[in-house]
Formats: structure tokens, C-alpha cells, sequence
């Protein structure tokens, strides 16, 4: 299994078009093929600052849902709320 830690930080007055976007693309990726649990966080100290953090069986898994149509959809909504491109890290233990 392996972890994808996704890290946005949300540009000035886009919170709630962030929120809804990242809600809908959450809740789309659990019907991803290897998708096993997604969680949100919010940084203590810059609420605009965020992280996403989900389990996949593999890397490979991962990859089919990075670039699958329908989180490539989500993602264009998502892209505009930003100050900055996101950034994808994987993990593994």
C-alpha cells in the first residue's frame, strides 16, 4: 500500500469553491480502482493551506486515478481556487 500526500494551498476568497471542488473529487475517487481511504487537513497556523491524504493499494493505482478523465474533470475546478500548483508526494512504509 502506499500514501499520496497532496498539499494546496488555496488562493485569497476561493475557500468555498475549494471546499466544494475537493469534496466532489474525494468523494469521486472512492470509486477508483485501488482506492482505499482519503482524509483532509487543514494546517493549524494558515487555514488556506491544506493537505489531502489518501491510501492506495499501489502506485500504480494511483497513477490510473491521477490521470483519469474524471479527476482530470475535477481538477479544473480545483486549479482556479489555487495560489499555486499543488504538490504530490507518494509514500510508502
Amino acid at each position: 500500500m502506499i500514501h499520496v500526500l497532496i498539499e494546496r494551498l488555496i488562493a485569497d476568497d476561493m475557500e468555498q469553491t475549494y471546499e466544494q471542488a475537493a469534496r466532489s473529487t474525494l468523494h469521486q475517487a472512492f470509486s477508483a480502482p485501488g482506492f482505499i481511504r482519503g482524509e483532509a487537513f487543514t494546517d493549524i497556523n494558515n487555514p488556506m493551506h491544506r493537505f489531502i491524504v489518501c491510501k492506495f493499494r499501489t502506485a500504480r493505482d494511483w497513477h490510473q486515478w491521477a490521470e483519469s478523465d474524471a479527476r482530470r474533470l475535477m481538477m479544473n475546478l480545483i486549479y482556479p481556487a489555487l495560489a499555486e500548483p499543488e504538490k504530490v508526494t507518494l509514500l510508502e512504509n
